[in-house]
């Protein structure tokens, strides 16, 4: 059973509907009470880095979470603001994230001359860079749907997952043991996406 951490912000019920639909089973959880049967965690997001940290200090989900990640080593997949709520801190904010993985949030750099837009919305293609259980490494031109400002900045090259190009090389998705994060939307990723939650739910 998968848990859809229901913190306030998200697209929840569109990621449930995906996983059931590729055979899984979830169901989306607000309060640690009901994660008795829980195996594997989705952190969703959309908003803005202090808003999705305030949330889960709201609901009292930091030391339940960091318990369930870092110590028991339950799966967690980040997506979007989740993803990014995994690293240590965000220039969006002021508030500390979760710090599951060694890294930054820093808003885009767009290189002048470019009409490259910030948010980087759209359509994209990724390039993984690692041997992985969500993600299919032989697969060329993989898609995925991308709406963000902010990225992600690993401090260590061995937790980068996959990349992206948006005037630079960004990461699209980081690694870390049981700890998965995408920057990408899998459930607005058609075939791609539910590629990417099939694996996650026979991890």
């Amino acid at each position: 059973m998968i848990g859809i951490i229901n913190y306030g912000l998200g697209n929840l019920k569109s990621i449930q509907n995906i996983i059931k639909h590729v055979g899984g089973n979830c169901r989306i959880i607000s309060s640690i009470s009901e994660m008795e049967d829980i195996k594997k965690i989705i952190l969703p997001g959309v908003g803005s880095f202090d808003h999705g940290m305030k949330g889960l200090h709201k609901g009292n989900w930091i030391e339940p979470l960091n318990n369930l990640v870092l110590k028991n080593k339950m799966p967690v997949l980040g997506i979007c603001l989740g993803m990014q709520l995994m690293c240590k801190s965000s220039e969006e904010g002021k508030l500390s994230g979760l710090g599951w993985i060694d890294a930054e949030v820093k808003l885009f750099d767009i290189p002048n001359g470019t009409n490259l837009k910030i948010p980087h919305m759209g359509w994209n293609t990724i390039k993984i860079m690692k041997r992985n259980s969500i993600l299919e490494i032989e697969q060329e031109e993989q898609r995925f749907y991308f709406v963000h400002s902010y990225h992600a900045v690993c401090n260590e090259s061995n937790d980068v997952l996959a990349l992206t190009n948006h005037g630079d090389n960004i990461i699209a998705a980081f690694s870390h043991n049981n700890i998965f994060g995408v920057q990408f939307h899998p459930e607005k990723s058609h075939k791609f996406g539910m590629q990417l939650f099939k694996k996650f739910i026979e991890l």
